[in-house]
């Protein structure tokens, strides 16, 4: 066999070789088709091989495909731009287009700093985000991150003005708690961390609205989201939010922030806008932080090569239009609520800890037992979701330290805003097989 030459992330794994797509299904060269109920890894929102969107993005491609956006704009990247801002929460004002989450991220931090430089508060250029999180894989997002597998390898590299703050997540509140019956302690941890840290010092506060892999969708209450926003305005510290999963409907809002009632800062968003169609990411920026680098240098102290080309940008604008078109974030939010309920069936197992989720993002915890919420020593999650795809079913499994960083998994579930209960019935009849053949191997009663 022919020596392969790609630097695969697994260096032992036998990779299927991918041959074509089409709306909730992909094909291998064997002919094997599998039901993607991952949407890749929550990106594919739309489907597969939507032929108004490749239309659209033939199109481009006969006319130009790259040139450098700081020498022309072209029509492609206005129109998106406007587009965008039209689905953003109010009060957001300009697009920073860049080519996917990672990249958008690591803007935002960028953003937060030239923000405080321009208004003349040098002084301001510490970031809080938190742990759980995850907002990227270069050495600045994996280091604003809090994903510790992730990050251990790397820990040495990265710059120390990031401080990091426990994640709310009510199913494990370290607290002891209950939402009913909390002040919101872990929001709380925020204004502690601010006051230790020194006011004077922290720029920005980063959050995901909705946890993606690292915890696999954990929604947090609102009156969370509400005081974390409450205590950035306090101390004059930007909010800022990863959106690259959950933007432009993936919870069943344009964007997850907006179940919230509150207004950002910044927004990171990538996956959904391009929907693997084209590798497009960016950063939508409030008024008051254009204003204030309009009014200060005038110059944004930042660029990419790929920043708003004209291909990514045809490619995006229509998937943004047949998202809109389509209606599909009522969708998402629609079919997010039965499919959870289905999803709940499962509970009836004794390794199911909990089925969360808001809209078509969704998770399941496994645990080795459901009072104390111990969690497995071994990937529960992993095991399951492979037996899937052995089986034709994807869904995203084996991310460890869900429970507390070092132990603990969870499943997460993003399928595109397309699936039907046929779909979703055909997925929980696939998990509860992975389910009893896991526990059928080690002996689980």
């Amino acid at each position: 066999m022919e020596e392969k030459r790609v630097l695969y992330s697994a260096l032992h794994k036998e990779y299927p070789v991918i041959d074509h797509g089409e709306g909730m299904y992909i094909y291998d060269t064997t002919g094997k088709k599998y039901l993607d109920c991952a949407a890749g890894i929550a990106v594919v929102n739309v489907g597969h091989g939507v032929k108004e969107i490749l239309d659209k993005i033939h199109a481009q491609l006969d006319n130009i495909c790259f040139v450098y956006g700081g020498t022309f704009t072209s029509e492609t990247r206005e129109r998106l731009a406007k587009k965008i801002i039209d689905v953003a929460p109010e009060g957001m004002d300009k697009v920073f287009l860049c080519s996917g989450g990672s990249e958008a991220m690591e803007s935002l931090i960028k953003f937060t700093r030239q923000y405080q430089v321009e208004r003349g508060k040098l002084g301001k250029y510490k970031v809080i985000s938190r742990w759980q999180s995850y907002h990227g894989n270069t050495l600045g997002t994996l280091s604003l991150g809090g994903r510790p597998s992730w990050r251990e390898h790397f820990d040495e590299l990265f710059p120390k003005f990031i401080s990091h703050i426990p994640a709310c997540n009510c199913y494990r509140c370290p607290y002891g708690l209950t939402e009913e019956t909390c002040n919101c302690q872990c929001a709380l941890e925020l204004e502690r961390t601010i006051k230790y840290e020194g006011p004077e010092t922290v720029s920005a506060f980063v959050m995901e609205p909705v946890i993606g892999t690292t915890a696999a969708a954990v929604v947090p209450p609102k009156k969370y989201v509400e005081k974390v926003k409450e205590i950035c305005d306090k101390y004059d510290v930007l909010f800022c939010v990863d959106e690259v999963i959950t933007g432009f409907g993936r919870t069943g809002a344009n964007f997850a922030v907006d179940h919230y009632g509150v207004t950002p800062d910044l927004i990171g968003f990538a996956k959904g806008l391009g929907s693997g169609y084209v590798p497009v990411g960016g950063v939508i920026v409030n008024k008051k932080i254009v204003d204030a680098i309009a009014a200060g240098s005038g110059a944004l102290t930042h660029a990419f090569t790929f920043s708003g080309t004209p291909l990514a940008c045809a490619g995006a604008e229509a998937v943004l239009d047949y998202i809109v078109d389509n209606d599909l974030v009522k969708r998402s939010y629609d079919m997010g609520e039965i499919f959870l309920e289905k999803l709940k069936a499962l509970y009836k197992y004794p390794v199911v800890g909990d089925v969360r989720g808001l809209g078509l993002m969704l998770g399941i915890e496994f645990v080795q037992d459901k009072e104390t919420k111990a969690p497995f020593e071994f990937n529960f999650s992993g095991e399951v979701s492979k037996y899937c795809f052995d089986n034709g079913v994807m869904v995203t499994g084996g991310v460890p330290g869900s429970a507390d960083g070092q132990i603990g998994d969870a499943m997460q579930i993003a399928p595109p805003f397309i699936i039907t209960e046929e779909d979703m019935d055909i997925v929980v009849d696939m998990l509860a097989k992975g389910i009893e053949y896991v526990m059928e191997k080690h002996g689980i009663a």
